[in-house]
């Protein structure tokens, strides 16, 4: 039997019909009727950790931006340096507004003569409105979201199932790369990226193939021990990895250095937008974003204060059972005096304190990521 659950919007993926067949229970994601799992997350979770699982992410945006002035723009509008990005490789990054809030974070492809910006699904048009606003001469942007499917081959026996696919089409790729290729007659792009730890491909390809292509690796992937997988695993893995979900982790009301980005801003690069604030934000931060580790079992959910003693410290912006650690494992802002590994905190859980731990992330130390 089939269940629904929350409120359902029109917005389908071209993959529904295949999440009604698997059983999948369904929910709304980012205005996205999408599966939140067909099996079990535990059973999900693990499948992925140790042989393989097929998620749609066709809800992801997809923009393509060309011109002889593209890179001028892209620079101006986001904070890494894409002058760095050569053909077939992906760049993490993330778009800020003047204050130094986090818009979204972001996936950039270098390609032949074009960009692909990947963005999430929340609020997309209001983004692309955004971007379109600092729009120069010689650029040109199209929104190809429509007429995109995505999904996401992810752990460590995903490679073994592509190359008995593919055959001589499949090339090894490094991590973070890109090559466009073809699955049987189906162009597609395959990404050496994911959002799980595990050894993974990201596939994109025009929506009338995607399901021909899931089809296929779901066919294949049977020898593999590979699961369809849902939004509930896809949440506990990318918690065991310590990766930021945006609106949960990161939003406009957060800068890149409290949350650990500042890896990926380039403040030695010529003037973006935000530059100026994050700069001032980088001299004096007040908070932190930290990975904590629970005891006996107590599990930290979003919006649940943490205290030091009687002191309110922080809160809690992501959190789960860990399915691979067996305990809570959560993420959350705390003041920067109380940021330090090993510091023990207290998360208020219900009205009862309950102890942690701050860890150096990620959780999940054992996966196939770089493989």
């Amino acid at each position: 039997m089939n269940l629904i659950l929350g409120k359902i919007l029109s917005k389908r993926t071209i993959l529904y019909n295949k999440h009604i067949d698997l059983g999948g229970r369904l929910i709304d994601f980012g205005g996205y009727v999408l599966p939140l799992y067909y099996s079990s997350i535990f059973e999900e979770h693990n499948a992925v950790r140790n042989s393989a699982g097929l998620f749609d992410v066709s809800h992801m945006c997809e923009y393509i931006i060309s011109g002889s002035n593209a890179e001028k723009f892209i620079q101006n509008i986001t904070v890494n340096d894409i002058s760095s990005l050569k053909y077939g490789g992906v760049q993490y990054s993330l778009m800020c507004n003047h204050n130094g809030g986090i818009i979204d974070d972001i996936l950039i492809y270098k390609k032949k003569d074009c960009f692909m910006f990947v963005l999430n699904a929340g609020n997309s048009e209001k983004k692309l409105e955004w971007i379109k606003s600092f729009l120069i001469k010689n650029v040109k942007i199209e929104d190809v979201s429509n007429i995109t499917g995505l999904i996401a081959l992810q752990g460590p026996n995903s490679r073994e199932i592509l190359k008995l696919i593919m055959g001589s089409e499949f090339k090894r790729i490094s991590y973070y790369n890109f090559i466009e290729t073809t699955i049987d007659d189906k162009k597609v792009i395959l990404s050496r990226t994911g959002y799980t730890g595990e050894l993974g491909f990201e596939i994109y390809s025009h929506k009338n193939d995607i399901s021909y292509i899931w089809d296929k690796i779901i066919t294949f992937g049977e020898n593999f021990c590979l699961v369809p997988a849902g939004l509930g695993c896809r949440d506990t893995l990318r918690t065991e990895m310590n990766y930021m979900l945006y609106g949960n982790d990161i939003d406009q009301s957060t800068n890149p250095i409290e949350a650990g980005l500042g890896w990926v801003t380039k403040l030695k690069k010529d003037d973006f937008i935000g530059k100026v604030a994050i700069s001032n934000q980088k001299k004096d931060i007040k908070r932190k974003l930290v990975p904590i580790l629970m005891e006996d079992n107590a599990i930290p959910r979003k919006n649940y204060s943490i205290f030091k003693g009687d002191k309110l410290i922080g809160v809690i912006t992501s959190g789960t059972m860990s399915p691979s650690l067996s305990t809570g494992i959560g993420m959350g802002y705390v003041l920067t005096d109380f940021s330090d590994v090993n510091n023990t905190i207290q998360v208020d859980i219900r009205g009862k304190l309950k102890s942690g731990t701050i860890i150096k992330g990620p959780f999940y130390k054992y996966g196939s990521l770089k493989d």
